[in-house]
């Protein structure tokens, strides 16, 4: 609260690059932990909200004869452009974003102060929601070839990895360390994914300390014994996904990458995906053409092909199908590394991961796609807290990796959509708290990091939050665990889409736009409310002697035929019902939707006239049951 020089500033205006409409105007409020923005203008009270870990820029203007611009950049894509009447005001706003923004110690990140009045019980519980041992052992680990190990427990063989990992049961504790050496920073291969209908693995670690020449027989045998847990294949690939060019550089600095000489039965082979600088840049760009404010198509479509977003795509999506074909359809093992092996290597073999299980394309209890992402990203040392900027520190180490394996998951959910249980809202609010900081998870390098911050004592877990909003990322077209076991995406250029709802999800202007996932998700919430109004109804029903009224003993079937026909964006078409059309009752008489009013007084005509479409069936419902008493209280 310290770098607060200003708790609130009025007449502010907030406009809106995409209409010509009157600015809003409004407060600007600024707490510890955000900005909020008060439309006093609108009607109804208009509040936006902006978390201070996600400004990624602040960039105070020239005055105008307006006032004093302010332009604001989120590393969530959201673009805010104030105009404040002062220019100090301005300033004292600009100096404590500036503060409030780019933290210097861990500690003043919003996770540790963030308090959600969970009990200390319910928070440890929710860092064990996630047991990564549960995941091992459902793909048949510990077995006959591959055993989990605690070699790691004291960071000894590897600071960047967690305390257990898992390794072939034939490297022993010499290989083992042996490798460790011979690896950048100490970082082995390991297993990250096992296929079980053949035991064909994908591995993951560093690049070799190989130089020109350099070998190392520990590390030879490491790979060997890779090889060899699986029974179905006399080779392994051994994949950099570095380009060619960045790898033979490395050569010069002791590093480089494997010679197919000095192992046995390896296939080696380069992907060529750029390294984090290029992929900084490439977003840069990619979000110029995005603020553009009104962009001719020709344009738009050269400013995206020059940016290289969507070529960028491409190429870890092919490089995840060709670790998915190598284990599914050549039945060989698979060992990926980039540099380092945390930013490229995590994006690689988590989407292969994904292509391969449906496990991961599920969240039973909102977990799955949360294993892989704990497994292959926090627990394996993705710098988190470096590639997202959370510090203030060095702006070269900032980088969208996690962005771009977000977006190949999306792009997969355009190919199938019936293969994902979660949506996009999933993704997103995923991606909103890589960057916000509120949460533990995703705060420093790694696990012995994590362990120093007492990220697991002090902070949240980010999985029961989301778990508590499960029903909002449900795909109402998922069709189930076993209707893609695997799945097999077409990587051509056009089958690649730019992501609006993510680079330009908070252009309000760009708005209304229909969206079949949400009017999808809207009829489910109707059916539910529909179905417990008709359970609250027919409980009611006994409490009227005699006979039940023919109409309302149907109306159940009613509704669930109405409802059904709902379940895909277009309504109430004759493609939507397996039989005829269904009908609605009038006063005990049942007719075709197209005939809707037959002979009765004209207060029931008043009543059903507007009642006939699903949205409004509780008001028919209501209509029934009073009917229902009327014909009762006449019988009586």
């Amino acid at each position: 609260i310290e770098h607060v020089y200003v708790l609130l500033v009025e007449n502010v205006k907030l406009l809106d690059r995409y209409t010509n409409k009157k600015p809003a105007n409004g407060t600007l409020y600024l707490t510890a932990t955000h900005l909020i923005y008060v439309d006093s203008s609108a009607e109804i009270r208009k509040e936006t909200w902006i978390l201070h870990h996600h400004i990624a820029t602040v960039e105070k203007l020239p005055l105008t004869t307006s006032g004093c611009p302010l332009l604001i950049h989120c590393k969530n894509f959201r673009v805010a452009h104030f105009v404040i009447g002062h220019e100090r005001d301005c300033h004292e706003v600009y100096t404590s974003l500036l503060k409030l923004s780019q933290p210097v110690t861990s500690e003043e990140l919003y996770a540790f102060s963030y308090n959600p009045k969970m009990s200390k019980d319910n928070r440890e519980i929710g860092w064990k929601l996630i047991d990564l041992k549960v995941d091992y052992q459902r793909m048949g680990i510990p077995n006959d070839y591959w055993e989990i190990t605690d070699a790691n427990k004291d960071y000894e063989v590897c600071n960047t990895y967690p305390p257990e990992i898992v390794v072939p049961k034939a490297a022993n504790k010499a290989t083992v360390v042996g490798s460790s050496k011979f690896r950048s920073r100490g970082r082995i291969p390991v297993l990250s994914y096992l296929y079980k209908e053949n035991n064909a693995a994908i591995c993951r670690c560093s690049q070799p300390l190989s130089g020109f020449s350099a070998r190392c027989l520990e590390d030879e045998q490491m790979l060997q014994a890779i090889r060899q847990a699986n029974l179905g294949s006399p080779f392994m690939y051994v994949v950099d996904t570095r380009p060619k060019l960045n790898a033979m550089a490395n050569r010069a600095a002791g590093k480089g990458y494997e010679n197919e000489d000095n192992y046995d039965n390896i296939r080696f082979k380069f992907i060529g995906i750029e390294n984090i600088h290029v992929m900084r840049n490439s977003l840069q760009k990619l979000l110029e053409v995005c603020e553009a404010k009104s962009p001719s198509m020709s344009d738009f479509l050269t400013g995206l092909e020059n940016s290289g977003w969507l070529r960028h795509i491409k190429a870890v999506m092919d490089a995840g199908v060709f670790l998915a074909k190598a284990v599914k359809d050549e039945k060989a093992s698979v060992l990926v590394h980039c540099s380092d092996g945390w930013d490229r290597t995590a994006q690689v073999c988590s989407l292969a991961s994904l292509l391969l299980d449906p496990f991961y394309r599920t969240f039973k209890g909102l977990m799955k796609l949360k294993v892989l992402i704990e497994k292959e990203w926090i627990a394996m040392g993705h710098k988190f807290s470096h590639r997202c900027g959370h510090l203030d520190g060095d702006p070269k180490e900032v980088s969208p990796v996690f962005t771009q394996f977000t977006e190949c998951v999306w792009q997969l959910m355009q190919q199938f959509p019936c293969a994902f249980e979660f949506n996009e809202c999933f993704l997103l609010e995923i991606h909103d708290h890589v960057y916000s900081c509120q949460f533990g998870n995703f705060l420093g390098t790694c696990h012995r990091e994590r362990e120093d911050l007492k990220i697991f004592e002090k902070t949240h877990s980010l999985w029961p939050f989301l778990l508590q909003k499960k029903q909002e990322f449900k795909n109402p077209l998922y069709k189930g665990f076993t209707a893609y076991k695997e799945l097999k995406p077409n990587t051509l250029p056009f089958s690649f889409q730019f992501w609006c709802g993510m680079y330009n999800r908070f252009d309000k202007g760009m708005h209304p736009k229909q969206c079949v996932l949400d009017h999808l998700l809207s009829c489910m919430s109707q059916k539910m409310k529909l179905e417990d109004n008709a359970t609250e109804l027919e409980n009611k029903l006994p409490f009227l002697d005699g006979p039940l009224p023919d109409e309302v003993c149907s109306l159940s079937k009613i509704i669930n035929a109405s409802v059904e026909s709902s379940k895909t964006p277009m309504l109430n078409t004759p493609q939507d019902y397996e039989s005829e059309p269904p009908a609605l009752l009038t006063n005990g008489a049942i007719v075709e939707e197209v005939d809707i009013m037959p002979d009765q007084d004209q207060k029931n005509k008043e009543d059903l006239a507007n009642h006939h479409d699903l949205p409004d069936l509780n008001r028919t419902m209501e209509v029934l049951e009073s009917d229902a008493k009327k014909e009762k209280l006449q019988d009586q």
